[in-house]
């Protein structure tokens, strides 16, 4: 971790839908962060603890955003920390409309009202070599045990469609599925349940997480993938295990909608960042 003053790093933390992060503001001092400062942080006993950690840089529009796993590896797009980092610029500056960057490519985020944030999440990735998979392929249904479907949204997934998600070990499943050979970058991993034609009950395992109480990208893979089998419209309600997410597959890409919560903001003791010197 690089900073001009490491011992008074300031940082938030946030979560949508109990999916959690540490969020590093580092538009004023700029903070390059190394994967073991991220292990470190993601510790929930002698750290933080989070799902990503994400820090906000200076973009060509109001912010550019990048997204580390809780192992250190980076990920392109984080739906649920971009909602709640979008919901603090907002409050922040007094727009209710934001166009934002990350390694994905642009993302617009806006108030939904009523404490709610949507983002636009971009087009899905549809094609073997975008998600990215081994070799090509259909990525409806995938040459692997419940026939899956892969969808890309900046990062790869792979959805299963079951009778019963409480029925699925999804520790050892999601741990098995993430390493598949099928998926040379490791995978997402979400089991659904079709509840209606516009309600979809799901889990998902995190690549380089594990088990998730919610997932942004995830829920817009799910209900991309749902929709394209048909056995959903293109608006669906995701019922997670730590709450709900609306998803609107449209023409101009998927948009996703929910709440966000800012837990609170700290700083970093000198001794804790002295250790990881």
């Amino acid at each position: 971790m690089d900073a001009k003053n490491p011992a008074e790093l300031r940082f938030m933390k946030m979560h949508g839908l109990g999916n959690d992060f540490v969020v590093i503001d580092s538009r004023a001092q700029m903070i390059r962060v190394t994967p073991g400062f991220a292990i470190a942080v993601a510790d929930r006993h002698c750290g933080v603890g989070f799902d990503q950690l994400a820090v906000i840089t200076q973009g060509n529009h109001d912010a550019h955003l990048t997204f580390y796993n809780a192992d250190g590896s980076t990920s392109a797009a984080c739906g649920n920390a971009t909602r709640c980092i979008a919901r603090f610029l907002m409050d922040e500056s007094g727009k209710t409309a934001l166009h934002l960057t990350t390694d994905r490519g642009d993302l617009f985020a806006r108030d939904a009202g009523n404490g709610l944030t949507s983002v636009n999440m971009g087009q899905p990735q549809l094609d073997w070599r975008d998600i990215p998979l081994a070799h090509e392929m259909d990525t409806l249904e995938l040459p692997i045990d419940g026939t899956p479907s892969a969808t890309g949204m900046g990062n790869p997934h792979c959805t299963f469609f079951v009778d019963d998600v409480t029925t699925i070990d999804l520790a050892t499943f999601g741990a098995a599925i993430e390493h598949h050979p099928l998926y040379p970058q490791r995978t997402n991993v979400q089991i659904a349940q079709i509840i209606g034609k516009d309600h979809i009950r799901m889990r998902v395992w995190e690549r380089g997480v594990g088990i998730t109480l919610a997932s942004g990208s995830s829920s817009c893979a799910t209900a991309v993938s749902a929709a394209r089998r048909g056995l959903t419209s293109r608006k669906v309600r995701i019922d997670l295990d730590g709450g709900t997410l609306h998803v609107d597959w449209r023409d101009d890409c998927v948009w996703m909608t929910g709440p966000t919560k800012h837990v609170f903001t700290a700083t970093f003791t000198a001794d804790f960042m002295d250790a990881l010197q």
